[in-house]
């Protein structure tokens, strides 16, 4: 009777200390894409920070600014697109800075030019296709010159282009490594029901008979696992919220919703199939290795 309770409660340990690894595992997985979510919003949002002006030449008709306007409007690597006026830019108070108050008494006339003001996409790291872009704008017709900070966008380009490196990486090798600590528990887990196992290979019981109620109890432990971990990603967001409102407007609802999901989805994923890559080991074992191993 001790040793039916004993090893039944060694059972339950097992279940509960593969269930809480792999928990933890999907938690930290989670967090990590969330960060990585959040860190590649970023990117794209400094990538779209930097501006392209193209300015309209001086006898430019309202019509024709239209059809400029759309012209621009219509290019993939666009986007927002503003107008503003040459009477704006007399507001702008840095550029006021550069000539004082005797600016009007200078020159008779507002020498600045109207102009479109955009923002590109992402694509825009694509030297090519950003030359491209600003090739077919100056031969608009219309179009005075484009203006486009080269060196500064080729400058964050490349430092995006490494930062999502680095995460990539970053997020492969976690990946890699909680996987093949959640396969040893798991692996664990199974190696302490291996006798259980051979009797039941013993009284001729068939494999899948031997491997059904594992598989459905794997099923149950990566749900619970990953409602465990769900949970506690949840609650780690909402403080984070609390103290940094900005993280979750970057890392965007819906994100956040799929990677709850994932998580769920891994927990029942990933013990599913450790558990059967293991149990299919030793239901395999001939009976006189069972007690060698």
């Amino acid at each position: 009777m001790k040793d039916d309770k004993r090893l039944r409660r060694k059972v339950r340990n097992s279940y509960i200390v593969s269930t809480v690894s792999i928990a933890l595992v999907l938690f930290l997985l989670g967090s990590v894409g969330y960060l990585m979510v959040a860190a590649l919003k970023v990117a794209d949002t400094l990538q779209e920070s930097i501006a392209v002006t193209v300015e309209l030449k001086r006898e430019t008709t309202p019509e024709r600014r239209d059809a400029i306007e759309k012209r621009l409007a219509a290019e993939d690597l666009v986007a927002t697109i503003a107008y503003v006026p040459k009477e704006a830019k007399l507001e702008d108070k840095e550029f006021r800075k550069m000539f004082d108050s005797a600016f009007e008494e200078i020159l008779e006339e507002n020498p600045l030019l109207d102009s479109f003001e955009l923002t590109l996409t992402p694509a825009s790291a694509d030297k090519e296709l950003l030359a491209e872009f600003i090739a077919a704008a100056e031969r608009i017709e219309g179009v005075d010159r484009v203006s486009y900070p080269a060196l500064m966008a080729e400058r964050l380009h490349a430092t995006v282009g490494k930062i999502r490196l680095v995460l990539l990486l970053f997020g492969g090798a976690l990946l890699l490594i909680s996987l093949i600590l959640v396969s040893n528990t798991i692996r664990l887990a199974i190696y302490s029901k291996r006798y259980l196992i051979n009797t039941m290979k013993l009284v001729g019981a068939t494999k899948w008979f031997i491997m059904r109620p594992f598989l459905g109890s794997s099923v149950t432990q990566g749900i619970l696992s990953g409602a465990i971990a769900s949970v506690l990603f949840g609650v780690a967001v909402y403080g984070l919220n609390e103290a940094v409102p900005e993280l979750l407007t970057i890392a965007e609802a819906g994100k956040i919703a799929l990677i709850l999901g994932a998580m769920v989805a891994g927990g029942v994923l990933i013990s599913g199939v450790f558990t059967f890559a293991a149990l299919n080991k030793f239901v395999n074992m001939k009976s006189n290795k069972i007690y060698l191993y």
